[in-house]
């Protein structure tokens, strides 16, 4: 595997980890996830402010010349480099505060890595396994500042996702201090009752995800309206549909959660609205 790290191609062998790399000690730092397909970063002004805003958030200078084009080429030559131009490519960027320190850092200047790896297909599509969910009640998720961040230290997402595993669930939804559902381990969560789509707040300890916002921006286009309401895991029971939303799989509409099975008619609406604004974006990668 080869990497972009700090700006230089390298190999898994040789990538450097210092002992006092706060993202390792830490976990001081943020990342973002992107899918890039048609030959563009999807939604990639969406994930530009909001790894900027991350960054204020967590006190982590932003350098002058950290702007959309530059981290756009940086992610662009590792994707060139593995020869994935016409590929369905997941991105990750990692970024982190650099120096060393206690809890206290010695400096606030960022460090990051670009990773990525093939996506099977450009579009997005319904899924056709069996998605089953339930709610994993160990650990609830704080509602702060932080919340809506993806942040990586990622314990409690960990965490959910081993839940999911041990019971074969596909996911697992995540509680707040309320019991109210906040997300899962791996997306936001919209109930769908009629024509009304219904996603918690960003106060309930949602994360400020990019699919959620665009599904929020467009679902007027698949005759839904929108709401940011607090969700329980009764008020599932009693939904027509419950999707899983995120940036590479678009929308996961949900098969079951405990007794209760779903649809997912309006899901595939949605899906080909998503799949018309990604053809629109406007943000293609030069190579």
């Amino acid at each position: 595997m080869i990497f972009n790290h700090n700006g230089n191609i390298t190999d898994a062998n040789t990538l450097p980890i210092s002992l006092t790399n706060r993202a390792l000690l830490y976990g001081d730092g943020v990342f973002e996830t992107i899918r890039y397909a048609h030959g563009k970063l999807l939604f990639w002004e969406d994930h530009y402010f909001r790894l900027m805003a991350s960054m204020r958030i967590l006190r982590i200078r932003i350098p002058d010349h950290w702007t959309p084009e530059f981290l756009q080429s940086e992610i662009s030559e590792l994707i060139a480099a593995h020869h994935w131009e016409k590929q369905a490519v997941r991105v990750r960027l990692t970024v982190w505060r650099s120096g060393g320190g206690l809890y206290t850092p010695e400096l606030h200047t960022p460090e990051y890595l670009i990773t990525c790896a093939q996506l099977e297909t450009h579009e997005y599509l319904l899924p056709t396994k069996t998605i089953r969910v339930d709610v994993y009640k160990d650990v609830p998720k704080p509602a702060n500042l932080l919340s809506g961040l993806k942040l990586i230290g990622s314990q409690l997402y960990v965490l959910a996702s081993i839940f999911a595993a041990e019971n074969e669930l596909y996911d697992a939804l995540l509680i707040n201090d309320v019991k109210n559902i906040a997300e899962s381990a791996r997306s936001n969560v919209f109930a769908i009752f009629g024509k009304q789509l219904i996603t918690p707040p960003l106060n309930s300890g949602a994360l400020r995800g990019i699919m959620r916002q665009r599904i929020l921006k467009a679902a007027n286009k698949a005759d839904l309206s929108v709401e940011e309401k607090d969700l329980t895991p009764f008020d599932l029971l009693k939904a027509d549909e419950l999707w899983l939303t995120n940036v590479i799989h678009g929308i996961t509409p949900v098969t079951s959660y405990r007794t209760k099975t779903y649809t997912a008619e309006l899901a595939e609406v949605m899906i080909g609205v998503l799949n018309e604004i990604a053809h629109q974006d406007t943000f293609d990668l030069a190579f």
